[in-house]
Protein backbone atom coordinates (compact mmCIF):
# COMPACT_ATOMS: atom_id res chain seq x y z
CA UNK A 1 0.00 0.00 0.00
CA UNK A 2 0.73 3.88 -1.13
CA UNK A 3 1.02 6.51 0.83
CA UNK A 4 -1.21 9.41 0.16
CA UNK A 5 1.57 11.85 1.04
CA UNK A 6 -1.03 13.53 3.13
CA UNK A 7 0.32 11.75 6.36
CA UNK A 8 3.98 10.33 7.81
CA UNK A 9 4.92 7.35 5.42
CA UNK A 10 6.77 4.78 7.21
CA UNK A 11 8.74 1.42 6.03
CA UNK A 12 6.66 -1.34 7.35
CA UNK A 13 8.49 -4.48 7.69
CA UNK A 14 5.67 -6.73 9.36
CA UNK A 15 2.63 -6.14 11.64
CA UNK A 16 1.07 -8.88 13.21
CA UNK A 17 0.00 -10.40 16.52
CA UNK A 18 1.72 -12.66 18.89
CA UNK A 19 2.93 -12.85 22.57
CA UNK A 20 5.23 -10.57 24.01
CA UNK A 21 8.48 -12.68 24.19
CA UNK A 22 10.47 -10.20 26.17
CA UNK A 23 10.14 -7.37 29.23
CA UNK A 24 7.74 -7.18 31.96
CA UNK A 25 5.03 -7.65 29.49
CA UNK A 26 5.99 -11.25 28.71
CA UNK A 27 3.71 -13.40 27.53
CA UNK A 28 0.60 -10.92 26.34
CA UNK A 29 -0.86 -10.72 23.28
CA UNK A 30 0.73 -7.51 21.62
CA UNK A 31 0.59 -5.98 18.08
CA UNK A 32 3.68 -6.12 16.59
CA UNK A 33 4.81 -3.26 14.21
CA UNK A 34 8.74 -3.54 13.15
CA UNK A 35 9.78 -0.98 11.35
CA UNK A 36 12.32 -1.13 8.54
CA UNK A 37 16.01 -0.19 8.73
CA UNK A 38 18.30 0.22 11.54
CA UNK A 39 21.98 1.53 11.64
CA UNK A 40 23.36 -0.58 13.54
CA UNK A 41 24.76 -3.69 12.70
CA UNK A 42 24.73 -5.85 16.39
CA UNK A 43 26.52 -9.54 15.55
CA UNK A 44 23.62 -11.59 17.17
CA UNK A 45 21.11 -9.80 15.79
CA UNK A 46 18.36 -12.09 14.79
CA UNK A 47 15.85 -9.31 12.25
CA UNK A 48 18.34 -8.82 10.29
CA UNK A 49 15.31 -9.19 7.64
CA UNK A 50 13.91 -6.11 8.77
CA UNK A 51 17.25 -4.48 8.15
CA UNK A 52 15.71 -2.97 4.02
CA UNK A 53 12.75 -4.20 2.10
CA UNK A 54 8.83 -3.88 3.42
CA UNK A 55 5.69 -1.88 2.24
CA UNK A 56 5.58 2.21 2.60
CA UNK A 57 2.10 2.53 4.76
CA UNK A 58 0.40 5.75 5.40
CA UNK A 59 -0.19 6.12 9.59
CA UNK A 60 -4.01 5.80 9.15
CA UNK A 61 -3.54 2.50 7.15
CA UNK A 62 -0.98 1.33 9.96
CA UNK A 63 -3.65 2.24 12.75
CA UNK A 64 -6.24 0.43 10.99
CA UNK A 65 -4.12 -2.76 10.09
CA UNK A 66 -3.32 -2.61 14.42
CA UNK A 67 -7.09 -2.57 14.81
CA UNK A 68 -7.68 -5.48 12.95
CA UNK A 69 -6.53 -7.48 15.77
CA UNK A 70 -8.95 -6.43 18.31
CA UNK A 71 -5.73 -6.01 21.07
CA UNK A 72 -4.61 -3.23 23.46
CA UNK A 73 -1.13 -3.79 23.26
CA UNK A 74 0.89 -2.47 21.10
CA UNK A 75 4.79 -2.73 20.47
CA UNK A 76 6.80 -0.86 17.73
CA UNK A 77 10.03 -2.44 17.05
CA UNK A 78 12.75 -3.06 14.69
CA UNK A 79 15.57 -2.69 13.06
CA UNK A 80 15.76 0.63 14.99
CA UNK A 81 11.96 2.04 14.52
CA UNK A 82 13.04 5.93 15.89
CA UNK A 83 15.57 5.59 12.55
CA UNK A 84 12.36 6.52 10.80
CA UNK A 85 11.40 10.08 11.86
CA UNK A 86 7.28 8.81 11.45
CA UNK A 87 8.07 6.95 14.05
CA UNK A 88 7.22 9.60 16.51
CA UNK A 89 3.66 10.34 15.13
CA UNK A 90 2.74 6.76 14.83
CA UNK A 91 3.37 6.03 18.50
CA UNK A 92 1.37 9.26 19.98
CA UNK A 93 -1.21 8.14 17.18
CA UNK A 94 -0.82 4.39 19.31
CA UNK A 95 -1.33 6.17 22.27
CA UNK A 96 -4.46 8.03 21.16
CA UNK A 97 -6.55 4.91 20.11
CA UNK A 98 -6.24 3.93 23.35
CA UNK A 99 -3.29 1.25 22.88
CA UNK A 100 -0.87 0.88 25.46
CA UNK A 101 2.24 1.43 23.46
CA UNK A 102 5.42 0.30 24.07
CA UNK A 103 8.70 0.85 21.91
CA UNK A 104 11.64 -1.24 21.37
CA UNK A 105 15.00 0.82 20.80
CA UNK A 106 18.56 0.17 20.45
CA UNK A 107 19.51 3.17 22.67
CA UNK A 108 21.52 4.44 19.77
CA UNK A 109 18.84 7.34 18.72
CA UNK A 110 17.85 10.16 20.68
CA UNK A 111 14.40 8.74 22.81
CA UNK A 112 13.69 12.85 24.21
CA UNK A 113 10.98 13.01 22.05
CA UNK A 114 9.38 9.78 22.37
CA UNK A 115 5.06 10.57 23.67
CA UNK A 116 5.72 9.61 27.67
CA UNK A 117 2.76 7.72 27.18
CA UNK A 118 4.60 4.79 25.69
CA UNK A 119 7.05 2.56 27.96
CA UNK A 120 10.66 2.57 26.08
CA UNK A 121 12.47 -0.29 26.23
CA UNK A 122 15.92 0.99 25.59
CA UNK A 123 19.13 -1.69 24.59
CA UNK A 124 22.38 -0.87 26.25
CA UNK A 125 24.82 -2.12 23.89
CA UNK A 126 27.79 -5.12 25.27
CA UNK A 127 31.01 -5.41 23.83
CA UNK A 128 30.01 -8.55 22.72
CA UNK A 129 27.52 -6.79 20.66
CA UNK A 130 29.86 -4.98 18.58
CA UNK A 131 28.45 -1.89 18.55
CA UNK A 132 28.75 -0.50 22.17
CA UNK A 133 30.45 2.64 21.02
CA UNK A 134 26.99 3.33 19.72
CA UNK A 135 25.11 3.69 23.19
CA UNK A 136 23.38 7.19 23.79
CA UNK A 137 24.49 7.67 27.28
CA UNK A 138 22.27 10.85 27.36
CA UNK A 139 19.60 8.33 27.19
CA UNK A 140 19.84 7.08 30.74
CA UNK A 141 18.49 10.49 32.33
CA UNK A 142 15.97 10.49 29.83
CA UNK A 143 14.48 7.42 31.97
CA UNK A 144 11.39 6.88 34.28
CA UNK A 145 10.08 3.53 36.35
CA UNK A 146 7.73 2.85 33.40
CA UNK A 147 10.42 2.38 31.04
CA UNK A 148 13.12 -1.01 30.80
CA UNK A 149 16.81 -1.33 30.05
CA UNK A 150 17.64 -4.30 28.26
CA UNK A 151 20.98 -6.04 28.14
CA UNK A 152 21.59 -9.23 25.43
CA UNK A 153 24.68 -10.46 27.10
CA UNK A 154 27.34 -12.71 25.22
CA UNK A 155 29.85 -13.99 27.95
CA UNK A 156 31.15 -13.45 31.13
CA UNK A 157 32.92 -10.40 29.90
CA UNK A 158 30.20 -8.39 28.61
CA UNK A 159 28.16 -9.58 31.69
CA UNK A 160 31.00 -8.22 34.12
CA UNK A 161 30.64 -4.98 31.83
CA UNK A 162 27.31 -4.89 32.11
CA UNK A 163 26.99 -5.31 36.37
CA UNK A 164 30.04 -2.73 36.47
CA UNK A 165 27.98 -0.15 34.38
CA UNK A 166 24.61 -1.06 36.91
CA UNK A 167 26.74 -0.29 40.23
CA UNK A 168 28.65 2.85 38.70
CA UNK A 169 25.75 4.36 37.44
CA UNK A 170 23.15 2.90 39.87
CA UNK A 171 21.07 1.89 37.02
CA UNK A 172 18.50 -0.71 39.45
CA UNK A 173 17.17 2.70 40.91
CA UNK A 174 16.26 4.40 37.46
CA UNK A 175 14.11 1.61 36.18
CA UNK A 176 13.45 -2.19 36.07
CA UNK A 177 16.48 -3.88 34.55
CA UNK A 178 16.63 -7.13 32.13
CA UNK A 179 19.40 -9.62 31.52
CA UNK A 180 19.13 -11.84 28.43
CA UNK A 181 21.83 -14.61 26.81
CA UNK A 182 22.61 -14.43 23.26
CA UNK A 183 20.78 -17.48 21.44
CA UNK A 184 23.49 -19.77 20.88
CA UNK A 185 26.41 -17.92 22.13
CA UNK A 186 25.67 -18.11 26.55
CA UNK A 187 24.00 -20.73 28.18
CA UNK A 188 20.44 -19.48 29.72
CA UNK A 189 21.56 -21.50 32.88
CA UNK A 190 24.92 -19.85 33.30
CA UNK A 191 23.54 -16.90 33.26
CA UNK A 192 20.80 -17.50 35.62
CA UNK A 193 24.01 -18.93 37.79
CA UNK A 194 25.74 -15.83 37.70
CA UNK A 195 23.01 -13.34 38.50
CA UNK A 196 21.97 -15.90 41.38
CA UNK A 197 25.35 -15.48 43.04
CA UNK A 198 25.37 -11.70 42.73
CA UNK A 199 22.20 -11.20 43.72
CA UNK A 200 21.96 -8.81 40.67
CA UNK A 201 18.62 -6.76 41.02
CA UNK A 202 17.73 -7.65 37.41
CA UNK A 203 15.15 -10.07 35.54
CA UNK A 204 16.28 -12.69 34.10
CA UNK A 205 14.40 -13.43 30.57
CA UNK A 206 13.86 -15.82 27.78
CA UNK A 207 12.98 -15.04 24.19
CA UNK A 208 9.37 -16.60 24.81
CA UNK A 209 8.78 -16.42 21.39
CA UNK A 210 11.84 -18.54 20.14
CA UNK A 211 10.65 -21.11 23.13
CA UNK A 212 7.32 -21.31 21.85
CA UNK A 213 7.88 -21.02 17.58
CA UNK A 214 11.69 -21.43 17.10
CA UNK A 215 12.96 -19.06 14.63
CA UNK A 216 10.10 -18.39 12.87
CA UNK A 217 9.20 -14.49 11.91
CA UNK A 218 6.01 -13.98 12.55
CA UNK A 219 3.36 -15.79 14.62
Amino acid sequence: MKSSGRTPALKISEIFLSLQGESSRVGLPTVFVRLTGCPLRCVWCDTAYAFSGGQTMSLPEVLAEVATHDVARVCVTGGEPLAQPACLPLLGALCDAGHAVSLETSGALDIGQVDPRVARVVDVKAPGSGESNRNRWQNLALLTVNDEIKFVLKDRSDYEWARQLIEERQLAAVCPLLFSPVDGELAAATLADWLLADRLPVRFQLQLHKILWGKLRAR
